[in-house]
């Protein structure tokens, strides 16, 4: 396993903009969505595919500290394995989707003692390990 990206809901993206470019991140694509909101998907250059995702939703309001985290994104080799483990763990991980249609990703969710949610993502084959600019066009 190994972490995919981070994802952190902002108040001002514009301002969230100016402070990761500042930091050293490119813009890798835009997601406009009704009830998630505007998304803007992140890199730094070097890396092959995203690593942080700033989620903007103005309905909302401002963000609070304590819930502006909205979720991190976890990459595996063989989700169906990975659910079987973790169940047997004692967690309890959502059903597998294939929000993208099935030749899309497979992915399921699992919500920590805290309540913050975590993807876990396994790649169609060939796919790269992450967003890419491909996904885009």
């Amino acid at each position: 396993m190994k972490t995919l990206f981070v994802s952190y809901r902002v108040t001002d993206l514009d301002r969230s903009l100016g402070f990761y470019t500042a930091l050293g991140y490119t813009e890798l694509g835009r997601v406009q969505a009704d009830e998630a909101g505007h998304l803007v998907i992140l890199k730094f250059p070097d890396e092959p595919a995203a690593s942080l995702e700033l989620v903007h939703r103005p309905g909302d309001g401002p963000v609070d500290v304590g819930s502006g985290f909205d979720h991190l994104a976890i990459h595996v080799d063989g989700l169906a394995t990975t659910l079987e483990k973790l169940t047997e763990a004692g967690l309890k991980p959502g059903s597998l989707q294939y929000p993208a249609g099935p030749d899309g990703p497979k992915t399921s969710w699992l919500t920590d003692p805290d309540g913050y949610r975590i993807e876990l993502v396994e790649w169609p084959s060939g796919h790269p390990d992450g967003i890419t600019a491909a996904d885009f066009t």
